[in-house]
């Protein structure tokens, strides 16, 4: 049974909805794609918009923090818009974190309906942006009003961070974090991302950890132009041929990766966390119909969770240099590179597995008596998170989900890479909980991306709610 204060916030959610709807309408008008020079006004704008919405909910020290003019491109990065909702200095301090940016989106691509329209059909809102990240960015905002229309006070301050470059690597956050700790984030308790999803279509989760991500291309070289196969072929030797042996040297197909010593870094499974996979609820066959295909590697639930979540995966991206398009073109291509990534997860280190890596395909290349010239390096990396699903924000967390949904959360890992958890962590010296709104199969980054209402409505009354029981958990030591 739930406190009549917190009843009374969710019935005033629930007669809100047409205005919550309302709002999220107004978000997803805004095409707010930062990784297209065109679109990056709209974005500022975006991040207009949110200081707007936030001033009328009653924020106050409102920042749009300047990140300057973006390296190649020479346009304005958006801003970072930061928050206070209540500085009271007996209250625990939360800091919210989303994202107001979107991917590209046009109607060609195979949307049903314009994508920066929000459409609604049946129980389902249809728009860019519904899921990723802005339903939960305005559901925070939906929050306040309720508070704000009820008269109650919120037991807990809140700070907002929000940016606008999270679909083209976060440029600039990273700084910005550091350099606030001590100055807007001093004194933050605990940080909640409202960023990624549930595991499936029907239960609700708290995630406690996601994998790193190495990048790493191989480059290999040979002669000084490309050459016509019949002229040249089998009397050269050959960059494609070259990586495609090496490429097969990297992982087997059923995702075993090849390279010596990365399996010895990964953490040994404990009893406790291999005990949190038994009761999951994953449909193995509906994965396989989100995939359109059944191809899983692993038929049991147990195993493909923890292939997906706590061991390491390596995939192979593509080949830049290579003839792709459709059609015969019987041409040597004088130079390939190769790109392909490590997912990375406790305790992988990352200069560790760059030497590891590096040196395993300079070993596996020099193998092959080439006269080639092959060189492999990191393009970019950020480390895995992971967190004690059983701290005192978790426990705020699973409270308030139970009260929603009327179910215990599972508790999960992603898959996917969110560096920045990292980062809040380590700069804050705090607890982070990822807290998502949306289903798995919103289609996140897909055509015709959506958000349920009840995901939508309920979520607002499970953000709400978290806040709340923050104020009543003890902090953890």
């Amino acid at each position: 049974m739930v406190s009549a204060e917190i009843q009374q916030l969710f019935n005033k959610i629930d007669e809100l909805k047409p205005q919550f709807i309302a709002r999220l309408a107004e978000a997803v008008a805004i095409p707010s794609v930062s990784a297209d020079a065109e679109h990056r006004p709209e974005v500022v704008r975006m991040g207009k918009w949110l200081e707007k919405e936030l001033g009328e909910l009653g924020c106050t020290d409102i920042q749009l923090k300047p990140l300057g003019i973006e390296e190649g491109l020479n346009i304005e990065l958006p801003p970072i818009v930061l928050a206070r909702y209540g500085a009271d200095p007996k209250k625990k301090n939360v800091l919210i974190y989303g994202h107001y940016d979107v991917q590209p989106a046009l109607k060609e691509d195979g949307w049903n309906s314009d994508p920066f329209t929000l459409v609604q059909k049946g129980d389902i809102l249809y728009g860019r942006g519904a899921t990723d990240d802005k339903g939960p960015v305005i559901d925070w905002l939906n929050i306040l009003q309720a508070h704000n229309e009820l008269k109650l006070e919120l037991p807990v301050n809140i700070t907002f961070c929000f940016e606008g470059m999270e679909e083209s690597g976060s440029i600039g956050l990273d700084g910005l974090i550091k350099a606030e700790a001590e100055k807007y984030f001093k004194g933050v308790d605990a940080v909640c991302i409202s960023d990624n999803y549930w595991l499936g279509d029907s239960h609700p989760v708290l995630t406690y950890g996601v994998r790193g991500v190495s990048y790493y291309t191989i480059t290999i070289e040979g002669p000084a132009a490309d050459l016509h196969s019949g002229l040249f072929g089998g009397v050269v030797h050959e960059p494609m041929i070259d990586l495609s042996h090496v490429f097969s040297k990297l992982v087997d197909p059923k995702g075993k990766i090849l390279i010596p010593g990365i399996s010895d870094m990964v953490a040994p499974l404990t009893a406790e966390e291999d005990a949190r996979y038994d009761n999951i609820k994953f449909d193995v066959e509906g994965f396989e119909k989100n995939i359109g295909s059944k191809t899983v590697i692993h038929e049991e639930v147990k195993p493909a969770l923890q292939a997906r979540w706590r061991y390491p995966s390596l995939s192979i991206h593509g080949v830049e240099g290579a003839f792709y398009s459709s059609g015969a073109k019987t041409v040597i291509p004088a130079k390939v590179s190769g790109k392909f990534s490590i997912r990375t997860v406790p305790n992988i280190e990352p200069r560790k597995l760059d030497e590891l890596v590096i040196s395993y395909v300079d070993k596996v290349f020099s193998q092959l008596g080439s006269k080639n010239k092959c060189t492999c390096e990191l393009l970019h990396d950020g480390d895995y998170w992971v967190s004690d699903p059983n701290n005192w924000s978790f426990r705020a967390a699973r409270r308030a989900t139970k009260d929603v949904w009327g179910v215990e959360p599972d508790l999960t890992r992603e898959g996917g890479s969110i560096p920045i958890t990292l980062t809040f962590q380590n700069a804050l010296n705090t607890s982070v909980i990822l807290l998502p709104v949306g289903r798995g199969d919103d289609g996140a980054h897909s055509t015709n991306e959506k958000i349920d209402i009840s995901n939508y409505i309920e979520g607002a009354k499970t953000l709400g709610a978290y806040l709340h029981y923050m104020a009543e958990e003890e902090k953890d030591a």
